[in-house]
C-alpha cells in the first residue's frame, strides 16, 4: 500500500497544475450540479418499529384531518396576578390577537381559548391552539414573525401573551461554530508550523473537501429522498477530519524536507507514510458513521452516510490535492526558521533538548506503573456518575427563562398542570362504528383511573366514525421520567381493553414518540458499540499486525466514553459546575447524545490512535527498541496530535457559548471527550501500556500471521539498503 501511495504522492506533486485544475473543476461542477439538479430535502420523520409511528401511520390513512402531522403552536394568554381573563375588555383583546393570527394564509385553525378546555380552572390562563397547513419543517421565519407580532394587541390591554410549540420555535441554525473552529484552527496551525503557508494549506484543503462533499449531498436530493438533517453532521465532521488529515501529511512533508530530501521525494514519502495512516483513520471514521444504520432511525442513517461520504472526499483531497499544493509551496512551507535550521520535527542536533512531547513520553515510560494507576483511577472516578445516566428529549421547560417558549410552558403548567405541556394521544380503532360509543366510554374510564393520569378529554371521531382520538393529560411534564411510566401503563392496559371492547388501542403523540425513540436508542446502543468497535478491531489488527495494540485502543476508547458520560451526567443532570458553565436547567440527557458522541469521538479517537501508534510502529519496525520507538513516535507525532486535538476542542467548546441547553451539552460532551482521549488515553495510557508490553505489543500468533494481509503502513518498502527493518514478531 505504501508504495502505491508513494507513487500517487509523487505524481500529484509533479503534475500539480493538472491536479489543482481537476479539483477546482470538480468543485465548480459540483456547485453547478447542486444549484441546478438538487431537489427539496425530505421533511418526513419516521421511527420504524415503534408503536407511536404505527399509530401515526394509522392517523395519516384514516384521520388526516387530525392535524398531528401539521405544525402547531400554543398562544397562551395570562391576566395579571389575582385577576381573570373573562372580562369584556380582555375578551376583545384576545379576539384581536387571534384575528391577527388567522390573517396568516398558512394558518388552518386557531381554537377559541374560551371554549371547552381552553381556560384554566382559576380563569387566569387560557390557551389557543394554532394549527398550520404546513408540516413542522416548512414553517418559515415569516410565519413565526407574524405569530409573534400578533401579541401586540393583547399586551396593549395589559395581558401577558406567550407562544410555545414547534411552530413557535425556530429551526436551529449554525451558531458560527464552524467559523470559530476555522479561526481556532488557524491560530493553532500558525503557532505549530510558524509558517502562514503551512498553516493555510490544511484549512484550504479542508474547505475544498467540505465544499465538494456538501455539494454532492445537495445534488443527490434531486435523485433520492434525503433528510434535511443529512448535511449537518457532514459539515461539522468533514471540516474536522479535513484539517486533521492535511495537518498530519503536511507535518510529515516538513520532516522529510528537513531530513534533506527533495520536494517530490518528500511528498511521496509523506503520502506513503502519513497518507497510509490517513486512509485507515478515514476508514475507522466511515465505519463509525455508516454503523449508525443499526439504530434503524432513517434520519440518523442519512446523517451517518452523508458525513461518511464527506470523510471519503477529505481523504482523497489529502492524498492528491494537498501534495499538489505542497508542490507549489515547496520549501516555503518550512517558514524562515525551518529553512534556516533543523526543526524539532527533524533529527535533533547534538545536545539539543528534545521537544516536550518526547520528554513527556520518556517520563511516562520511566514511571509507567504509577502513571497508569493514577490516570486510570482518575478516569474511573469521573466515570462513576455514568451509572445514573438518564436520557430523554429536551422540552420547553429546559429553555432559558427569558424565552417566550419557556414562559408559555410555565404558564400552562401553572394553569392546567405540568402534563398539559405534553399530552398523550390514544388512537382507538373501532371495527363497528355503531357500537363505538359504549366502548369509548369504557376505554376513557379505565385510562382515567390509571396512576399518573390527570384527565382524559372527550373522544374526537374521524369522518367515517371508525377511528377516534382520546387526549390523555398526565400529571407530570413531558420531560419527566414519571411520564414514561404513564405511557407504559396506558400500553399495558390496551390488551384487556381491546378484549373487553373489541377496539384496537395505540399510544402516540409527541411525548410518546420521544419515549419510544429514547427506548429504541437505548436498546440499539450496545449493538452499535459492538459493530463499530468490532469492525475497528479487525481493521486495526491489519494496520498494526498485532492483537494487543488494537485491543488496547478499543479499551481506551470505552474508557473515554464512560468518563465523558460521567462528566456529562455530573454537569447537566446533577448540576455540578452548572453555574460556571452557564447551564440554567438540569435534567435527563439528550437521547441522541450517546450515539452521536460514540460515533464522533470514536472516529476522532481512532484518528489519534492511528497517527500516533503507526509512527511508533514505524520506528519499532525500523530497528528501535520498544521504549525508544515510543519516545521517537511522540517526538515526531505528539506535537501534531496535540495540535489536532486542540483544534477540535476549540471547535466543539464554541457550542457551549450558545444559550440552548442541547447545544451546550453536545459541545461539552465532544470537547471533554476529545480532551480526555487525546491527552489522557492516547498520550498517557498508550505509552505506559506499550512500555509494559514491550516486544509483545507487536506480535501476532503464528496461525493468524498467515491470514492477516500486509499493508505496509510504516513504509518499509521505501527504506534504503542501509536502513534496518525488524522482522514481524510471530508468537
Amino acid at each position: 500500500m505504501a508504495s502505491r501511495l508513494y507513487r500517487l504522492g509523487r505524481l500529484s506533486y509533479r503534475r500539480r497544475r493538472a491536479v489543482l485544475a481537476l479539483w477546482f473543476a470538480l468543485l465548480a461542477l459540483m456547485g453547478v450540479a447542486a444549484s441546478t439538479l438538487s431537489g427539496p430535502y425530505s421533511d418526513e420523520f419516521s421511527i420504524p418499529g415503534t408503536e407511536s409511528q404505527e399509530a401515526l401511520d394509522v392517523l395519516a390513512d384514516r384521520f388526516p384531518q387530525s392535524g398531528l402531522a401539521q405544525a402547531s403552536a400554543n398562544v397562551v394568554f395570562a391576566a395579571p396576578q389575582g385577576q381573570v381573563l373573562d372580562s369584556p375588555e380582555r375578551r376583545a383583546a384576545v379576539a384581536e390577537v387571534l384575528s391577527a393570527v388567522r390573517q396568516d394564509p398558512d394558518v388552518a385553525l386557531a381554537t377559541d381559548p374560551f371554549g371547552p378546555g381552553g381556560a384554566s380552572p382559576g380563569g387566569r390562563v387560557a390557551r389557543s391552539t394554532v394549527t398550520y397547513s404546513l408540516d413542522p419543517l416548512s414553517v418559515t421565519e415569516e410565519n413565526r414573525e407574524a405569530l409573534f407580532d400578533s401579541a401586540q394587541a393583547g399586551e396593549r390591554a395589559g395581558l401577558q401573551v406567550e407562544f410555545s410549540g414547534i411552530a413557535a420555535t425556530a429551526q436551529q441554525e449554525g451558531g458560527g461554530g464552524e467559523l470559530v473552529g476555522v479561526a481556532a484552527a488557524a491560530v493553532v496551525l500558525l503557532f505549530m508550523f510558524g509558517s502562514v503557508i503551512a498553516a493555510g494549506l490544511p484549512l484550504l484543503t479542508a474547505l475544498v473537501g467540505v465544499g465538494v462533499g456538501m455539494a454532492g449531498i445537495t445534488t443527490l436530493t434531486g435523485f433520492v429522498e434525503l433528510s434535511a438533517t443529512a448535511p449537518i453532521l457532514a459539515l461539522m465532521l468533514g471540516l474536522a477530519v479535513g484539517i486533521d488529515y492535511a495537518l498530519f501529511i503536511t507535518s510529515r512533508f516538513r520532516h522529510e524536507l528537513l531530513s534533506g530530501r527533495p520536494g517530490e521525494e518528500a511528498a511521496g514519502r509523506a503520502v506513503a507514510t502519513a497518507g497510509s495512516a490517513v486512509v485507515f483513520a478515514g476508514l475507522t471514521v466511515v465505519i463509525a458513521l455508516a454503523g449508525l444504520f443499526v439504530v434503524n432511525i432513517p434520519f440518523l442513517t442519512a446523517m451517518g452516510l452523508g458525513a461518511a461520504s464527506t470523510v471519503v472526499v477529505a481523504v482523497l483531497v489529502a492524498l492528491t490535492l494537498l501534495p499538489a499544493l505542497l508542490g507549489f509551496s515547496g520549501h516555503r512551507v518550512l517558514g524562515r526558521k525551518g529553512r534556516a535550521a533543523l526543526d524539532t520535527e527533524g533529527d535533533l542536533p547534538p545536545g539539543a533538548r528534545p521537544p516536550l512531547s518526547a520528554r513527556w513520553a520518556a517520563f511516562v515510560i520511566r514511571r509507567k506503573v504509577p502513571v497508569l494507576i493514577v490516570t486510570l483511577l482518575g478516569l474511573l472516578v469521573v466515570a462513576l456518575p455514568a451509572a445514573s445516566l438518564e436520557t430523554s428529549f429536551p422540552d420547553e421547560g429546559q429553555l432559558p427563562e427569558s424565552t417566550t417558549q419557556r414562559q408559555a410552558y410555565d404558564l400552562l403548567a401553572e394553569g392546567f398542570g405540568p402534563g398539559s405541556n405534553g399530552p398523550l394521544v390514544v388512537v382507538v380503532e373501532a371495527d363497528d362504528p355503531a357500537s363505538a360509543a359504549p366502548a369509548l366510554q369504557a376505554v376513557a374510564q379505565r385510562l382515567g383511573s390509571l396512576e399518573g393520569v390527570a384527565a382524559v378529554a372527550p373522544a374526537v371521531p374521524n369522518e367515517t366514525g371508525d377511528t377516534y382520538l382520546l387526549t390523555v393529560i398526565p400529571t407530570t411534564g413531558p420531560g419527566d421520567i414519571a411520564t414514561e411510566a404513564v405511557v407504559d401503563r396506558l400500553r399495558a392496559a390496551a390488551p384487556d381493553l381491546e378484549d373487553q371492547t373489541g377496539t384496537r388501542l395505540s399510544v402516540t403523540g409527541a411525548t410518546a414518540l420521544t419515549v419510544d425513540v429514547t427506548e429504541k436508542l437505548a436498546a440499539a446502543l450496545p449493538i452499535y458499540l459492538l459493530v463499530v468497535v468490532g469492525l475497528a478491531l479487525l481493521l486495526l489488527t491489519v494496520v498494526f499486525r498485532s492483537l494487543l495494540v488494537p485491543l488496547k485502543a478499543a479499551l481506551g476508547f470505552l474508557l473515554t466514553v464512560l468518563t465523558t458520560f460521567g462528566a456529562v451526567v455530573a454537569v447537566f443532570q446533577w448540576g455540578w459546575l452548572a453555574g460556571l458553565l452557564g447551564v440554567e436547567q438540569t435534567g435527563p440527557i439528550l437521547a441522541f447524545l450517546p450515539v452521536f458522541m460514540i460515533g464522533i469521538i470514536f472516529g476522532l479517537a481512532m484518528d489519534y490512535e492511528v497517527f500516533l501508534v503507526t509512527r511508533i510502529r514505524e520506528e519499532y519496525v525500523h530497528g528501535a527498541s520498544p521504549d525508544d520507538a515510543v519516545v521517537a513516535g511522540f517526538r515526531h507525532g505528539g506535537r501534531v496530535v496535540t495540535a489536532a486535538a486542540l483544534i477540535m476542542i476549540s471547535v466543539f467548546a464554541a457550542f457551549m457559548l450558545s444559550p440552548d441547553a442541547t447545544s451546550k451539552s453536545l459541545g461539552f460532551a465532544f470537547a471533554f471527550g476529545i480532551a480526555v482521549d487525546a491527552f489522557l488515553v492516547r498520550m498517557t495510557v498508550v505509552p505506559a501500556v506499550l512500555a509494559l508490553l514491550g516486544d509483545r505489543a507487536w506480535g501476532l500468533p503464528a496461525w493468524l500471521d498467515r491470514f492477516v494481509p500486509r499493508v505496509d503502513v510504516e513504509g518499509s518498502t521505501l527504506r534504503t539498503e542501509d536502513e534496518p527493518v525488524r522482522e514481524q514478531a510471530v508468537v
